[in-house]
């Protein structure tokens, strides 16, 4: 075969791969094998550039920086929709779409309206071209190469009757569970956080180095046509299948709904199902799903008349701060929580409000009596965002966490202390502390834990308080009569508890691991420890130098695993879960990971910069998948420093060092 059919038919292989996997959500090929093909694609285009293609998979890992963003004329305007807040406004658009066409009853196509940033998508002949921000509508930037780089965006469209020209418009956004890995990654270099997936979105889509956004995990919706030369299909529904068709993404939770009682009905439904839906959205959009019709009600200045944005209650609402509380958490954390005059935010009525940590409350000036924004961050946690300085009292004042709670701890009046690498104040009391004791075995006792169901926080209070309960391990000794005589526990409750207990003892060496708490240890982490290490005790034996063998654990990590594991209570307590004649507690013991033969076992990694084709997620993957680890600082014992695009000190610090510096293509040598 020659050099052009193969790098044609991997464009193809790969191409399709990134359609299952990024689009329809139905990995096909592990990733290994992926690599491989990728990998070779790579080495083809190398060896032979005249074969790259504007549409190449390689293509989405971000070119050179640019100086600015061109500007883009739209030829059909980006156009605003209008808003309806209430259900007399959904009515209205209704009536006034009945009477504009003349007809009893409207069939609307209805979808979620995302919260992200609004792009155009040009194709000709198939191929991707151009891509713009709204702007002002009638004028956008031109990110074109930041645009390539978003996976679930394709650069060539599927199927062989496509449109000599494509214009479609949808939304750039970040899903949240990326969000919440981005932000971890943030933290884990001591960067700053963002705020929202939709900041993150807009502002990882407008970098000027593309290489930026292709490191961020965005994504791409369509939900309209702008222009085609194709025959358009009758409906706007259709036209979404279409476009599904082709391999654009489109949300899954679209419909297709009868008259008012039909909008109303979708809004209540994905209202509802708000906080499980993978990305944030503010709304719902309703649109006459005739096409035909929507030409006949045509626009007014600024908005089409045959669609609107049906928008959720606002996310945000002023209140009085009364007062301010601290929270005591599992691993001691003390966190102040602001307690509120009520008010109705997004849908609920807010009474507390996280404030975080000291750091967090000086730095947005909160006191007491202060009249505060509160937003319902991600529909699950309020938080202040701000106060309003003119509404404050004259005689507020500073507020100070330790000086409040009397430098000790406000429940069981342990020492506090702030370690060096962190921002939260800490009780010292350990178990002994009764409000870690209680976070210890509610978390214990959580379903991706132990999963005792059953087991919820005013019980754990009572068996806490009553001294029924000190660890874990208690929990297996309860008996029915003990249960019993606790408040609002009958006889068949008690029963369906001890039950839930005794289910729990069979589970699985990773959910044991995640249960015991160990600060840092989250559930990926206690994954990668298991499927590592096989067995409890081959972790429970384990040093720092071995912890950091294991995939994605770092020095904190190791540190915090060993210190656990050093303290006699801890392994008293594992020790008691395991007696079979006391908690009972086992699982089926596993093979360790075979030490990987290759040159870079047990070599440590340290990545700086900005590689130019590997992430550096993706980076870790492969050095750890044959025995090397990667650290966060760089030190005398550190192997190799992998230095990217505007490495910063800690290249410098390995130069100082006299340490090996490689690239990424030195880096790929080194793992093939």
């Amino acid at each position: 075969m020659s050099a052009a059919s193969r790098a044609s038919d991997l464009r193809a292989e790969i191409e399709r791969h990134n359609r299952a996997y990024y689009v329809l959500d139905q990995p096909t090929l592990p990733d290994a094998e992926y690599d491989r093909l990728f990998k070779e694609l790579q080495a083809l285009e190398s060896e032979h550039p005249e074969l790259l293609t504007m549409d190449s998979p390689t293509q989405r890992v971000g070119g050179a920086p640019l100086p600015a963003f061109g500007q883009v004329a739209h030829r059909v305007p980006m156009l605003s929709l209008n808003n309806a807040f209430a259900e007399e406004e959904a009515a209205a658009f209704d009536r006034r779409c009945r009477e504009g066409l003349d007809v009893a009853e409207i069939e609307y196509a209805v979808e979620p309206k995302f919260d992200g940033l609004a792009v155009t998508l040009i194709y000709e002949n198939g191929l991707f071209v151009q891509g713009a921000t709204r702007g002002d509508g009638n004028t956008g930037e031109d990110v074109t190469q930041n645009l390539r780089t978003v996976k679930n965006i394709p650069l060539r469209l599927v199927g062989e009757e496509v449109p000599l020209r494509l214009e479609v418009r949808g939304e750039v956004l970040i899903l949240r569970r990326d969000f919440e890995r981005l932000n971890a990654q943030q933290r884990a270099v001591a960067a700053k956080e963002f705020v929202n997936p939709r900041n993150a979105a807009a502002g990882s889509l407008r970098q000027l180095d593309p290489r930026i956004s292709a490191q961020r995990p965005l994504c791409f919706f369509a939900y309209a046509v702008a222009e085609t030369t194709h025959q358009a299909p009758a409906s706007h529904d259709a036209l979404m299948s279409q476009l599904a068709a082709w391999g654009f993404p489109v949300a899954r939770e679209r419909d297709v709904v009868h008259g008012l009682t039909g909008l109303l009905g979708y809004y209540a439904r994905i209202g509802a199902a708000r906080g499980q839906l993978p990305y944030d959205i503010d709304g719902v959009v309703y649109k006459v799903n005739r096409l035909a019709d929507q030409e006949r009600l045509g626009f007014i200045s600024r908005a089409p008349r045959f669609a609107i944005a049906h928008k959720f209650p606002a996310q945000e609402a002023t209140t009085r701060l009364l007062a301010i509380e601290v929270q005591v958490g599992r691993t001691g954390a003390l966190t102040p929580v602001a307690r509120l005059e009520p008010v109705f935010v997004g849908g609920v009525t807010v009474t507390n409000a996280t404030l975080h940590n000291q750091d967090e409350i000086d730095r947005k000036d909160v006191r007491i009596g202060d009249t505060v924004i509160v937003r319902r961050a991600g529909d699950v946690i309020p938080e202040i965002v701000a106060v309003v300085p003119d509404s404050r009292p004259p005689s507020s004042g500073r507020y100070d966490l330790l000086e409040a709670i009397g430098h000790a701890c406000p429940v069981c009046r342990s020492k506090v202390e702030r370690l060096d690498d962190e921002v939260v104040l800490r009780c010292t009391g350990g178990l002994y502390c009764p409000a870690q004791r209680k976070r210890a075995l509610l978390h214990f006792a959580s379903r991706r834990a132990m999963d005792i169901e059953g087991l919820g926080e005013k019980l754990v209070d009572q068996l806490v308080d009553q001294r029924l309960v000190d660890t874990p391990a208690d929990l297996y000794r309860l008996d029915l009569a003990a249960l019993a005589n606790l408040g609002r526990m009958a006889e068949k409750s008690a029963a369906n508890l001890l039950e839930a207990i005794r289910h729990s003892r069979s589970t699985t060496l990773a959910r044991f691991v995640f249960a015991l708490g160990i600060r840092n240890v989250g559930e990926s982490t206690a994954r990668d420890l298991a499927r590592h290490f096989g067995s409890l005790d081959a972790i429970l034996g384990a040093d720092e130098e071995a912890l950091l063998r294991v995939a994605d654990v770092g020095p904190v990590v190791a540190k915090a695993i060993h210190g656990f594991f050093a303290e006699p209570h801890n392994m008293a307590i594992i020790a008691q879960l395991r007696d079979p004649q006391l908690g009972g507690v086992h699982w089926r013991e596993g093979e360790a990971l075979p030490m990987a033969n290759s040159t870079i076992a047990g070599k440590t990694f340290v990545l700086t910069g900005t590689l130019p084709n590997l992430t550096r997620e993706r980076a870790k993957e492969l050095i750890a998948s044959l025995g090397g680890k990667v650290a966060g600082s760089v030190s005398r014992k550190t192997d190799y420093v992998v230095a990217g695009a505007e490495a910063g000190s800690k290249l410098e610090k390995a130069q100082q060092l006299g340490l090996s510096v490689i690239n990424e293509t030195q880096l790929l040598d080194l793992l093939t």
